[in-house]
């Protein structure tokens, strides 16, 4: 399910201080300016368009845009554009609600609204979900304008009658216009992102809706004669504040509410017991441009209350308070913890896909996350049609803070029969423990004049001149650069120290320094 947070306050979210981005994270370990540390793998999706079941690696989707973990540990997914409810288990994925009732003109799937078992009941572009204590399902059906629940029967409508529109009521009595998400409490009551009428609802458990908010009442005039409805913003009191359509909402442990509020480019907290609404996340004091339904998205991490989001959409909350962000037209996963935004993984200068650590990962239009038991993110990566996996960067659990230095190669440590230097703020090591690790190998060569060292791996060959602070690359035997050293190998009894750094970077590893565990993290860049 969408992980519940540690009991987070509004007024610490706003707090913001220049030791933050340090700061030790319970997720994982921070890197040298204040990231978290993690890689990114794709689970399921073979990245072609289709729904067909299988192995996980073969599986296919159309536009997964919405993610939920069941307390069987089981993966769900709201598999859009095929209108189907999927799931992920023991590496496999099997369609657990919905069936393709026809093609349209140009051979997709098409939806409806029927309720009844899990082989006969139909969606119509399904998105967020929320599951409850007892691992009931619940999904926001966009296109059929519904609230649907999920049952070891079947599927049976919640709320709404199909029929796109705007009223309270009980039950099938109630319209909306295309939620995207619903987040649900301990007693059951259901919050629903009611998106494009700019609406919080809230379903009781015996099925009455209500809506929480004021209504926007903006008209934008998108070109001559045509005139849209368009969202608005105002925090203050619940009754009287304004969305821009929301889409993505959770609870946390006071059974409070997050929404990204995604064309106001904002995340905004609602205090039910207050009934007060906030923002916590993006640049509030941003206009709406003229003749614009939405203000203008960016890209900005950092304090809170200056970040900036592009359309942002789903969000899920870590076990340390920190709420997980789908930040859909950056294309990257965003992290609003403690006052400040940083970038998980992601970036918006380049979407595509590839897996990879932090920023060298790729997404294309990411739409909703989720976090598991052991704070790992699911993502529907939704225009690559595959579910990917954020797992954050931890030690060995044998791992104690010591005075002397560490070396780990991913998760492994590297043994040293010398230990590590320190030497002008430059980290040497013996290169031969450092040849092994990267799994080159280490070639000698000694003249009347001088003594050299090489480093050799798949064709490349990076070779060194003891005390002098040059290095040749070669590739099958022809030079192909020279640089300089930022510092020379030297010998220490026979012992050849040489800089991790410079040489763990040319052989294409990141290179991270912890200072809280006098270590260095050697990872590779892309998989």
């Amino acid at each position: 399910m969408k992980r519940l947070s540690m009991g987070l306050i509004v007024s610490i979210l706003l707090i913001s201080s220049a030791n933050t981005a340090a700061a030790s994270s319970s997720l994982g370990v921070k890197g040298e300016t204040g990231q978290l540390l993690s890689q990114t793998t794709t689970v399921t999706g073979s990245g072609t368009l289709g729904g067909k079941d299988g192995a996980a690696s073969s599986a296919s989707f159309r536009t997964p845009a919405g993610i939920a973990l069941h307390p069987d540990g089981t993966v769900w997914i709201a598999d859009s554009k095929s209108h189907l409810i999927r799931r992920l288990s023991g590496g496999h994925v099997a369609t657990q609600a919905g069936w393709t009732a026809w093609l349209d003109e140009k051979g997709f799937p098409s939806g409806t609204l029927l309720d009844g078992p899990r082989g006969e009941t139909v969606f119509q572009y399904p998105q967020g979900m929320a599951i409850d204590k007892q691992g009931n399902v619940y999904v926001a059906d966009t296109e059929n304008h519904a609230i649907r629940q999920i049952t070891a029967a079947g599927t049976v409508t919640v709320a709404g009658d199909g029929v796109q529109g705007k009223r309270d009521g009980q039950g099938e009595e109630a319209r909306f216009h295309s939620p995207a998400d619903v987040a649900v409490a301990a007693d059951g009551t259901l919050y629903v992102t009611d998106t494009l009428n700019h609406a919080i609802r809230k379903i009781s458990p015996d099925g009455t809706v209500t809506t929480l908010n004021d209504l926007s009442e903006r008209l934008v005039e998108i070109v001559p004669g045509y005139v849209e409805p368009a969202g608005d913003y105002k925090d203050g009191e619940l009754s009287s504040a304004r969305f821009n359509e929301p889409s993505g909402i959770v609870m946390d442990e006071q059974g409070n509410l997050f929404v990204s509020d995604t064309g106001n480019q904002l995340i905004r907290y609602i205090d039910l017991q207050r009934g007060t609404v906030s923002t916590v996340a993006g640049d509030a004091s941003l206009a709406y441009p003229s003749h614009g339904l939405y203000k203008e998205g960016d890209y900005n991490d950092g304090e809170a209350d200056k970040a900036r989001f592009n359309f942002p959409r789903g969000i899920a909350l870590t076990s340390e308070g920190g709420l997980v962000i789908a930040d859909s037209l950056n294309h990257s996963i965003r992290y609003l913890h403690e006052g400040r935004v940083m970038t998980l993984a992601g970036s918006p200068e380049k979407f595509g896909n590839g897996d990879g650590i932090e920023s060298e990962a790729r997404f294309h239009m990411p739409l909703d996350v989720s976090v598991d038991r052991e704070d790992h993110v699911w993502v529907a990566d939704s225009y690559n049609h595959t579910i990917r996996q954020i797992e954050f960067y931890r030690y060995p659990d044998t791992t104690t803070r010591t005075g002397s230095m560490q070396i780990f190669l991913g998760q492994k440590q590297v043994e040293f029969e010398r230990p590590p230097q320190n030497v002008a703020g430059r980290t040497m090591v013996p290169v031969r423990a450092l040849g092994e690790a990267l799994g080159a190998e280490v070639l000698y060569t000694e003249t009347d004049e001088a003594r050299h060292v090489a480093l050799v791996k798949d064709g490349l060959t990076l070779q060194m001149t003891i005390g002098e602070s040059e290095l040749a690359g070669l590739r099958d035997g022809t030079e192909i650069f020279r640089k300089s050293l930022d510092a020379a190998p030297f010998l220490e009894g026979d012992y050849t120290f040489v800089p991790l750094r410079f040489f763990s970077e040319e052989m294409g590893l990141d290179v991270q320094w912890d200072s809280e565990y006098n270590a260095v993290i050697l990872r590779e860049k892309l998989r």
